[in-house]
């Protein structure tokens, strides 16, 4: 691979970093009892907790739907990112990357 075809890859995975930056993967658990946002990147954005949709006197069902968002939405950022990527594999293999 030339040189150039090496700055032209890397500018194309630079391009889908700042995608998966902006990127907000949003994830609602127990009828929008709670929210979470991450980013493509899976960093956490926000988590919003509905107060009329939970019930205080069972907290482990609200974290079980907190764990379960994040979880979800880690998830699915994963599988964005390996989408995003995938067509760019093989020329990244040929980087020995």
């Amino acid at each position: 691979m030339s040189r150039f075809d090496q700055a032209k890859m890397l500018m194309r995975v630079k391009k889908i970093q700042g995608e998966l930056q902006k990127l907000v993967i949003s994830v609602e658990k127990g009828d929008g009892a709670v929210r979470v946002e991450i980013t493509g990147e899976q960093k956490l954005k926000k988590v919003h907790i509905d107060p009329e949709r939970v019930d205080v006197d069972d907290i482990g069902q609200l974290e079980r739907w907190i764990e379960d968002a994040v979880k979800e939405a880690i998830a699915e950022s994963q599988r964005v990112a390996a989408e995003k990527m995938q067509p760019m594999m093989g020329a990244l293999g040929n980087l020995g990357l």
